[in-house]
């Protein structure tokens, strides 16, 4: 039997799933070979790093850090085939982004994942370039939600998708029973941030997605994220999260204030062309190669990123940490 965040699928009937977003989530990259070719080992490798030492919560395969667009069908097949067999052997949840604007392409995507009893939800973006408005966007979600058979997270992205969501439209959605949370990437904290924060239903969680604000909208609210930024030191934005859901408010300004100067600098060029470069600097990927139409980052932007990427244990901000958890459980950090 299928389960999707404890309910079988096909009983579940227009009940919400039961889902625990809260935390942090990994968009993984997608790591190539010098030639282009997709580098499994390499993927697998980063799956088990962000969900044992860095601490995250879940996976997010074939989000845009993966490079999503530029994979073939089976392509896509082999990273959610990785990414969830890292999630099955850590008991952690698994999102697979479905990104497009034909609602029929996007149920069969989704039905097609569903059926792998995999993943627990798909994260989908408001139609790109199509740009349906709020209502058309609304009936897109609509179908996938009765038709689709996968628990969703909308994305809202505007500069990506060319359309602005109201707060009003994410409550909709957010009442519609397979919705179970927004991926909120806005490129603000402002007033309408404020309101869906303030007004959201218990089983309607808010991801923070803009990674260089992803502390205050944690301390406005957000339950966890969605950071690109996270591919290197994990174990510090799950740390972010944390010390915000346990209201340590000092340590978590200090702390985001560092991550926010190394998320500009990861996204100094197109993502996730820096990001890439750092974790080849890292030997963590066999190359920093991106695929057309992405080129790949300077040599600058790469070294700058790479020195605020690596983690300082001494640092004032870790201080809490250190009075609740065993030496031996922070020796990897």
């Amino acid at each position: 039997m299928n389960w999707i965040y404890g309910i079988p699928m096909g009983q579940a009937g227009r009940m919400k799933p039961e889902a625990n977003l809260t935390g942090l989530f990994v968009p993984l990259v997608t790591p190539f070979t010098d030639d282009l070719r997709l580098a499994p080992d390499a993927l697998a490798r980063l799956a088990d790093e962000a969900l044992s030492a860095g601490g995250a919560r879940g996976l997010v395969a074939l989000g845009t850090t993966a490079e999503a667009a530029t994979l073939t069908t089976e392509e896509k097949r082999a990273v959610v085939r990785t990414c969830a067999a890292a999630c099955r052997a850590h008991g952690a949840p698994l999102i697979v982004g479905v990104g497009t604007n034909d609602t029929a392409a996007a149920i069969t995507a989704l039905r097609e994942l569903a059926r792998s009893g995999d993943v627990a939800a798909a994260l989908v973006p408001a139609p790109p370039y199509t740009r349906p408005g709020e209502a058309g966007t609304l009936a897109h979600f609509t179908a996938l939600a009765e038709r689709g058979g996968l628990p969703l997270v909308v994305y809202d992205i505007p500069y990506r998708t060319g359309q602005t969501l109201s707060t009003s439209t994410l409550q909709a959605l957010g009442r519609l029973p397979e919705v179970v949370g927004v991926k909120y990437a806005t490129g603000a904290i402002d007033a309408a941030a404020m309101e869906l924060l303030g007004s959201s239903a218990p089983d309607f969680a808010v991801l923070g997605g803009d990674d260089a604000v992803i502390s205050p909208l944690l301390a406005s609210g957000a339950r966890g994220g969605i950071l690109a930024s996270a591919n290197v030191r994990t174990a510090d934005y799950a740390e972010l999260i944390s010390l915000w859901q346990r209201d340590a408010t000092g340590p978590a300004r200090r702390l985001g204030t560092e991550l926010a100067r190394l998320s500009a600098a990861l996204f100094a060029e197109p993502n996730p062309t820096v990001l890439k470069g750092v974790l080849h600097a890292q030997g963590r990927i066999p190359s920093p190669a991106v695929r057309l139409p992405l080129l790949a980052a300077s040599a600058d932007s790469v070294r700058r990123a790479a020195d605020l990427a690596t983690a300082r244990p001494d640092r004032t901000f870790r201080s809490l940490q250190a009075s609740v958890q065993p030496s031996s459980q922070r020796s990897s950090r």
